[in-house]
């Protein structure tokens, strides 16, 4: 019955439109501002290899799509996370196409180890897909202490419908209960109005979400046509988990920023209060293209600094230069 009560709470702030939008969304943020403070944090994003073995029907880099497939060297990893130290981002993202094999799980163990001895000052979140526990433990042994695994849908039978055969929605769910065990701070996300999905589909996603206790959330529209639905939907979500789930982080995605030219300011103003700035070398971003019509991806890493301390700004919110930010929800946690 209590679940049933959330339920129908979620589906009408989901839906929620005009005036009581509004209201959702100041009351999101107002939540935030109370729990998680005005600030918002920097994730540098490193975009550090393409290749996958997926072939999720869904995403620009899965293993049958066409398109170039790079993996940037050490040294040029180093450069962005140096960048990312000098500029004061305070925390990187190491994401890329999923892999399993020994050559680049070596790799990335390797990378994160340099980055902690060079750039002790940075937080360092993976998001390089599935592994086992063992692999999982080995990148948070080498200085990872954040970790995104996006689940995409928390529903078994949609997700099936969205991926592969071999790939399963247990394993999935497993590994984030694998995560928190060894004791990254977790995030998980899912696409939002994504194929035969329902609304409701994306109400029992934020109950999902409260009940892993996740700590940190990056969910982003899956783009269609109807922009403005989309958009809408986007905002909505944010909103009513940053309500259900106060103490989390949430990110404001590139992706809002398709639908509108002002939507990740948006998404700061509903509610979220993380901004993950592309800092992957300009030559490799057009083919890092997970969606259609991306943005930044002709920018210099020095270009997107400027824009995207400005769009904080523009929200009345603060830009958190050289803080970690990790979550409060994690913090909690470990009292």
């Amino acid at each position: 019955m209590e679940n049933e009560t959330y339920i129908s709470e979620l589906l009408e702030q989901l839906n929620a439109k005009g005036e009581e939008q509004k209201s959702l969304h100041k009351k999101a943020a107002e939540i935030r501002d109370k729990t998680v403070k005005n600030k918002v944090y920097f994730r540098g994003l490193i975009e550090f290899s393409n290749i996958c073995d997926n072939d999720c029907g869904y995403c620009g880099i899965s293993k049958s799509k066409d398109v170039k497939r790079y993996k940037m060297t050490k040294q040029e990893i180093l450069d962005s996370a140096k960048f990312c130290n000098d500029v004061n981002y305070g925390s990187i993202v190491l994401q890329s196409g999923e892999r399993q094999d020994y050559k680049f799980i070596d790799f990335v163990e390797d990378v994160v180890k340099q980055i902690k001895e060079k750039f002790p000052k940075l937080g360092i979140t993976l998001c390089v897909g599935e592994q086992t526990k063992e692999i999982f433990q080995r990148f948070f042994d080498a200085g990872a202490h954040r970790y995104l695994l996006r689940i995409e849908t928390s529903d078994k039978k949609h997700y099936e419908r969205l991926h592969p055969a071999n790939m399963s929605f247990d394993t999935r769910k497993q590994c984030l209960k694998d995560l928190k065990d060894i004791g990254f701070q977790v995030g998980t996300g899912v696409m939002i109005n994504s194929p035969f999905q329902t609304i409701e589909n994306l109400a029992k996603d934020l109950l999902f979400f409260k009940e892993i206790d996740v700590d940190m959330v990056g969910m982003g529209p899956y783009l269609r046509k109807d922009v403005n639905a989309d958009l809408d939907l986007s905002l909505n979500m944010i909103a009513a988990l940053r309500i259900l789930m106060p103490n989390i982080n949430i990110a404001s995605t590139t992706a809002l920023q398709v639908l509108n030219p002002i939507g990740r300011e948006l998404g700061l103003k509903a509610g979220a209060n993380i901004i993950m700035p592309i800092t992957t070398p300009t030559k490799y971003r057009n083919q890092y293209l997970l969606y259609d019509d991306k943005p930044c991806i002709n920018e210099t890493s020095e270009e997107c600094l400027g824009c995207i301390t400005q769009r904080i700004k523009s929200t009345g919110l603060t830009p958190a230069f050289g803080e970690w930010g990790d979550s409060l929800n994690y913090a909690n946690r470990q009292r």
